[in-house]
């Protein structure tokens, strides 16, 4: 089915297995050009429009179209995206005769001439879940061939030494006829409508082509005959893996190993055989296990080859194919002809070129590759109680959307001071543009980004600068594209592309959870087990991965299928619980101190059984959890009451700190957006959905979050105040939400088009949250205990942080007041008894700022913080952070001017020392000073803040 190759992007939500229909249709006229209008009318009897969940008759055609040799297949231009059909596309509902129709001229509905078959299908308009008919194909024009034997586009599995016979018709008159093998014509038979020809003593695979011509219009069908090689068995050396097995002693040579249970034989083609396997391409059979294995010789070394695995199966069950062409499933680069065009040179030079002449993905392999010098061998990760995790989609964080972007904004992420990248997937997914979760090929790497070399490259790099890289891995599920579905795949109308068939050792023909998206993996089966461990094994080695943030774990139950309680998959399920902890060992087995992530999202009962398991070891395990508290943060920025006891890893039943509690990720609604959209406006002086008012909240915020202990995770660009909703589109100005909308659409750049380190408000909160996260990683207080209360209806919260183990001379005891009301509070303090009587502002590196009045009630801006610890904290050099650093904005100004931080005073003076202007009180950043009353000219402004400090500078009134 063409939806195989339409998806390029994932949007993980909740899709309900559907079931596939059998519809009755009918075209009018039965024969036709491709110039002429026709009818195609479908019987609504035959339809089950509440299977699919569709209202008020709204069905769409979905279609492709052939060239007329059957090769070029192009999708129809109006089709619209597969979870949204275009309304071009939408059948006309006949309530007299209860059928739906649609009409068309071919040439003008596909966009293409010559269109000699046409492929079309009925859906809903978002058709996840099978939600649609089956595919039906319809030959195009008055002049037809068929080929009767063998069967088009398939392999005629025959002995050595055997005969074939081929036999073809056509309509529309005489033809002339030619046979070719192997590019060389072996017969010609001319002005006949009936064509037979028997090929004698093959002896060697023979790739035929027959090309019927009339009337100077010409049609090729195209078959094959493979030869069984017979019996071909041999023991399989020691020491192999599934895959590329390079010989580090001999760059000549190199051996390559695939299990592939059920099937008979299995050539390799390439470039270093004309992709025309021989006898001697044949792989041997081992005689103990399901694996095929082949040493390739005579290899030139450093030269690029490609090649894939021709699998034949002499006896296939129904819908299967005889002979699947396809990639290493195990390959660790692939060509693609439909992604390869748009991979940019400047990320990927050299890129080699796709062979011509074959179809679908191609594995490359390369022998006396030059290993990557690797700058740190021995990094020493984060511990997982201090992780400060960024995670980012390349494809969204800088214009050039590749690995260099990440390495040229090295100082962004070191001078933030998180200690971990988490990406986004970057395994070789389906088309280029995407978030990656619509994986083919779990162990290459999606060229789109860059070279291999490139990223060892951005991870060495960040080990250097002391962070721990992460990848986002998706294998619950694969796209049709993956070898270990094609291998095995149910291909009822023989494109090339299907689903698993009741064969395949690898996969689930019915999902087996609620949440499935493409080819649901089946984890209970040995050969999933083994290429999961293989995939993990690539990353930790190749590329010295720190640790895998495990996508949609809730899929690795085998309980949950077609049956099952509605709820079933979000309960607890001990079968994952095994599965997922043997995977997490397999990890810790390469790399001790591996961090292990799982998006669950479900019963804390089932993630206590990770996160509290193996702590008791002399290196702690434990797998983290990610905590969605998004909701949360949500309605404090916005100005409303909301409980974060659930930010913290206590509230959920873990042991240590093993939950990766965040506000935003790539799959929530922006905070910012949320709050600017809908926040409190109830106090015109601090109108929360006035963006300055709103970015002078997202401090705190950070406050709140990241310090509480435990691992926490920030989505890219939250601490410049990322205002864009995730559903914005590409123009960076339309906000389309509902069905996947705009929320995979590539996203515009206005942190850095717009300078958002140079914005005073968005800066601020950069330099706020690089300070917090600072005290967190480098001060042992934050991998105490902690408490979490609110007051004020739960709209000012307070957060005490303490470590009893830590003697008092050293700061031990840490208390984070915020609050997210939009008026001004006076929070009591309530310090605790017995640590001291003078408590320091943890944001000022000189120690200056105390509270010594253990009843006092201290006074909070509406939207601001306080961090105070029973010692100052010597993190915060003095020397890297000014002591009191102050802008004014905008400047020039009119008429009026903010300040970037909160300030009691502000004087004006100008040039000749007079002051002209004042202003007294407590102000905060979005508070404005009127100016218009000055003349125009150069002044001086001298702030004073609370602490007494004092700064000056110029201010242009224009």
């Amino acid at each position: 089915m063409k939806k195989t190759l339409l998806i390029s992007c994932l949007f993980i939500a909740g899709l309900i297995y559907g079931q596939q229909q059998t519809v009755t249709y009918s075209i009018f006229p039965s024969s036709f050009e491709d110039t002429d209008n026709i009818t195609i009318t479908f019987d609504g009897t035959s339809i089950n429009e509440g299977l699919w969940g569709v209202t008020n008759n709204q069905l769409y055609l979905w279609s492709w179209s052939f060239d007329i040799n059957d090769t070029n297949e192009q999708d129809c231009p109006t089709n619209g995206a597969w979870t949204n059909s275009s309304e071009d596309n939408v059948l006309t509902y006949n309530s007299g005769t209860d059928n739906y129709s649609i009409s068309f001229v071919p040439t003008t509905f596909y966009q293409r001439t010559g269109v000699g078959r046409i492929g079309f299908l009925i859906k809903a308009k978002d058709g996840t879940g099978d939600k649609k008919s089956q595919d039906i194909l319809v030959e195009v024009g008055s002049f037809q061939v068929t080929l009767n034997s063998p069967t088009e586009n398939e392999a005629q599995i025959v002995t050595s030494g055997s005969n074939l016979s081929i036999s073809a018709t056509n309509t529309n008159g005489d033809a002339n006829y030619v046979l070719s093998s192997n590019g060389l014509v072996i017969d010609t038979q001319n002005s006949i409508s009936n064509y037979s020809y028997d090929v004698n003593n093959i002896t060697s695979n023979q790739f035929f082509s027959l090309d019927v011509t009339q009337n100077g219009n010409t049609i090729t069908k195209s078959f094959s005959a493979v030869v069984n090689p017979g019996s071909n068995e041999a023991a399989i050396p020691s020491g192999l893996s599934d895959g590329i097995n390079y010989n580090s002693g001999d760059p000549t040579s190199v051996t390559l190993v695939l299990d592939a249970p059920l099937k008979d034989f299995i050539y390799v083609a390439g470039s270093f055989n004309n992709w025309q396997p021989t006898s001697a391409y044949a792989m041997k059979k081992d005689p103990g296990s399901t694996k095929f294995w082949l040493e390739l010789t005579g290899l030139t070394s450093g030269q690029i080859e490609t090649y894939q695995y021709w699998v034949l199966d002499e006896t296939p069950i129904a819908n299967s194919p005889t002979l699947v062409k396809t990639a290493d499933p195990f390959s660790t680069l692939v060509l693609s002809p439909f992604d390869d065009s748009g991979v940019p040179a400047s990320s990927f030079p050299n890129l080699p070129a796709y062979p011509s002449g074959q179809e679908r993905e191609v594995t490359v392999l390369q022998t006396g590759q030059t290993p990557y010098n690797w700058q740190v061998t021995n990094f020493n990760k984060p511990n997982k109680e201090d992780l400060i995790i960024y995670e980012v989609l390349i494809r969204d964080f800088d214009a050039n959307r590749n690995y260099q972007d990440l390495i040229n904004r090295m100082d962004y992420f070191k001078n933030l001071n998180i200690n971990a990248i988490q990406l986004m997937p970057i395994m070789e997914y389906d088309g280029n543009e995407s978030w990656g979760y619509n994986t083919g090929f779990h162990m290459a790497l999606d060229k789109y980004y860059g070279t291999p070399d490139k990223f060892k490259e951005f991870v060495d790099l960040c080990h250097q600068n002391g962070i721990a890289v992460i990848l986002d891995i998706a294998l619950n599920h694969a796209t049709g594209r993956n070898p270990l579905v094609r291998m095995w795949m149910d291909d009822a109308d023989g494109d090339g592309w299907g689903g698993p068939s009741s064969e395949s050792p690898y996969f689930n023909t019915v999902p087996q959870h609620n949440y499935n998206v493409f080819n649901d993996f089946n984890h209970q089966s040995t050969l999933t087990q083994d290429y999961t461990k293989r995939v993990v094994r690539q990353w930790i080695e190749e590329y010295k991965i720190d640790g895998f943030r495990w996508d949609l774990t809730k899929g690795f139950t085998q309980n949950c299928g077609p049956g099952s309680a509605a709820n079933c998959t979000d309960t607890y399920q001990q079968d994952r619980i095994d599965v997922l902890r043997s995977y997490a060992d397999y990890s810790w087995a390469l790399d001790d101190t591996h961090y292990v992530i799982f998006e669950h999202l479900g019963q804390d009962g089932e993630e206590q059984q990770w996160a509290n398991y193996r702590l008791n070891e002399s290196v702690p395990k434990g797998i983290m959890m990610w905590g969605k508290m998004t909701s949360e943060y949500t309605d404090l920025a916005q100005g409303f009451g909301a409980s974060i006891n659930r930010m913290g890893h206590q509230s959920r039943g873990f042991t240590e700190p093993r939950l990766v509690g965040y506000p935003e990720s790539h799959d929530e609604e922006r905070v910012m957006y949320e709050a600017v959209t809908f926040g409190n406006n109830s106090n015109p002086s601090h109108n929360v959905r006035d963006l300055n008012t709103a970015l002078s909240r997202m401090s705190a915020i950070g406050a709140v979050s990241t310090m509480i202990p435990g691992p926490k995770m920030i989505w890219h660009f939250a601490d410049l105040g990322m205002d864009d909703s995730i559903w914005t589109c590409s123009d960076g100005v339309t906000v389309q939400i509902g069905d996947d909308g705009c929320k995979l659409a590539t996203k515009p750049q206005p942190q850095w088009a717009n300078n958002w380190l140079s914005d005073a408000l968005r800066s601020q909160i950069y330099e706020d949250w690089s300070k917090l996260h600072t005290l967190k990683v480098e001060e042992p207080v934050f991998e105490g205990d902690y408490s979490i209360t609110t007051s004020n209806g739960n709209l000012t919260q307070r957060i005490d942080i303490f470590d009893t183990s830590i003697p008092t001379s050293q700061l031990r005891n840490v208390i984070i007041y915020a609050n997210f009301d939009v008026n001004t509070r006076s929070i009591n303090t309530d310090f605790p008894n017995g640590v001291t009587s003078t408590w320091y502002d943890l944001m000022d590196p000189t120690g200056n700022t105390t509270v010594s009045d253990i009843s006092l009630s201290i006074t909070i801006p509406a939207g601001q913080f306080r961090i105070l610890g029973n010692q100052p904290s010597d993190v915060l050099s003095i020397d890297d952070k000014e002591l009191f650093a102050f802008t004014i904005y905008p400047n020039p100004s009119r008429s009026a001017f903010s300040v970037n931080t909160n300030v009691s005073d502000i004087e004006i003076y100008d040039l000749t020392g007079k002051m002209v202007k004042s202003f007294n009180g407590d102000f905060t950043r979005t508070d404005t000073f009127d100016i218009s009353n000055l003349n125009t000219g150069m002044y001086i402004v001298r702030v004073e803040n609370g602490n007494k400090q004092t700064m000056t500078t110029k201010l242009v009134k224009l």
